[in-house]
């Protein structure tokens, strides 16, 4: 055989050796992440790949919210209401331009671990203002603590605290936490009950609520529990 028909074979082999080597290499490599291997903390930093972004985007990276631009903590929040939340912007009744597609991008299954990742994340405590609330002599001296902590009966208007707790620290899946969370946040929920771009709650009762307020009253209220305490770290009120 010629010194060309050798060479000829020595290239097909080596070709052979290289091209063996690589499909080892792509066969031993491990699968590409699955909607289903995703765990809360991996979407909530990266997205789910299907039209989730990274949640941490807005809500950072601790899950604490941002104060300025009106996104709220979510770290040590109720799963159950979290869960509520998401399902809520999927289909409607809570309306947001950005969370609706956000939620309707995420299957069940990832809403749900979603929800309880946040659950379980603690969260920065802000300064207690005072061991206890003072009331206030008159509406007038203080708006938002008159609301918050009395209520306007005479509008039918309870006490926001009676829902929501002392000093708005949440009660349950259905009376999320007030204190800490950014008075935007606060005031723009209420606005959106008066709209009805949010429509989710039970019996319609924060649409009566909202309805009765003016926009000063809004504004008070969500100034004074954005600037209470909120509960102890990583309890889950």
């Amino acid at each position: 055989m010629s010194q060309a028909g050798y060479r000829f074979i020595f290239h097909r082999m080596l070709f052979n050796v290289i091209f063996l080597l690589m499909l080892a290499t792509v066969l031993a490599a491990p699968a590409p992440a699955t909607a289903a291997d995703m765990d809360g903390a991996t979407i909530a930093s990266q997205g789910n790949g299907r039209g989730a972004a990274a949640c941490a985007t807005c809500h950072g990276t601790d899950g604490g919210g941002q104060q300025a631009a009106g996104f709220p903590r979510l770290a040590g929040l109720n799963a159950a209401y979290l869960r509520h939340q998401l399902e809520s912007y999927a289909n409607g009744t809570r309306d947001n331009v950005i969370m609706n597609p956000m939620a309707a991008s995420l299957d069940e299954r990832e809403r749900r671990i979603l929800a309880d990742y946040y659950s379980t994340l603690p969260f920065a405590v802000l300064p207690e203002k005072s061991a206890s609330i003072s009331f206030p002599e008159s509406e007038q001296d203080d708006p938002g603590a008159w609301l918050a902590l009395r209520g306007r009966w005479e509008k039918q208007v309870p006490a926001c605290v009676q829902c929501h707790g002392p000093r708005g620290i949440g009660v349950g899946e259905h009376f999320p936490p007030l204190a800490g969370q950014p008075a935007k946040y606060i005031a723009d929920q209420l606005q959106a009950w008066q709209s009805g771009a949010r429509r989710n709650d039970p019996l319609g009762l924060m649409k009566h609520i909202a309805d009765a307020l003016s926009n000063d009253d809004i504004q008070a209220v969500s100034a004074w529990f954005a600037a209470q305490s909120a509960p102890i770290e990583g309890a889950n009120p």
